[in-house]
């Protein structure tokens, strides 16, 4: 599949695959999306709620990796150590990820770059506050160490990606975090709200970001 850079109303970039009509994040501005969707009403929220024990984290869909690199941003930033691991069974290329703007956007060096580069399966330390492991596999085969307390769900809509929004999916991830852990995604649909429930998860409908009215935030009660 061809993937190219496009630029979306905020000026930073997303990567769009034209013939399956999808990309990686809102054309209506890729870093304002990842920060609400993700950053703030995931990261930030869970923080608030928690003791000040590293934060173990899961990404399903590391793709561009901007939500990894605005999460290790919050980390630096707010000295807060997060260990994550984010599935990917079909990472860029390195003339891909490496014309994304959003390392000049944000102003973080060549973080990005180290992110992308980090190999299959292996943890990678990148500073005292972020340590990163990317498996290239699909989400179905992971075998997390040990259970997370957020996931950032970042997988395609479920129209281009249906089998990884199902109930069976969904009971997977929540088995995988601990109690009071948290998942965080941008799509809201009816079917998809109904299937987080039926696999356990208490289900909060919250603003979206531009150009979508809600996101769900579902959490593992304690």
């Amino acid at each position: 599949m061809k993937r190219i850079v496009q630029v979306t109303r905020d000026g930073s970039h997303t990567i769009a695959i034209p013939e399956r009509q999808i990309t990686y994040h809102s054309i209506f501005g890729a870093i304002q999306e990842s920060k609400h969707v993700f950053i703030e009403a995931g990261l930030v929220y869970q923080l608030a709620q928690r003791s000040n024990r590293p934060l173990r984290l899961l990404e399903c869909g590391f793709g561009t990796g901007l939500n990894a690199l605005l999460s290790w941003e919050y980390a630096n930033n707010h000295a807060v150590a997060l260990v994550y691991d984010a599935v990917e069974p079909f990472p860029l290329l390195a003339d891909e990820y490496g014309v994304l703007n959003y390392e000049q956007e944000l102003g973080t060096g060549s973080i990005l770059a180290r992110m992308h580069q980090t190999e299959d399966g292996i943890s990678t330390a990148l500073d005292d506050y972020f340590t990163l492991t990317r498996f290239f596999i699909p989400l179905n085969e992971l075998q997390p160490a040990a259970r997370y307390d957020l996931i950032y769900f970042d997988a395609f809509a479920p129209d281009a990606q249906p089998e990884l929004w199902t109930i069976e999916q969904f009971s997977q991830l929540y088995h995988w975090l601990n109690p009071g852990g948290i998942l965080v995604t941008y799509c809201s649909k009816s079917i998809i709200r109904k299937n987080m429930q039926a696999a356990g998860f208490s289900i909060s409908k919250i603003p979206g970001p531009p150009g979508k009215r809600e996101m769900v935030r579902a959490i593992k009660q304690p």
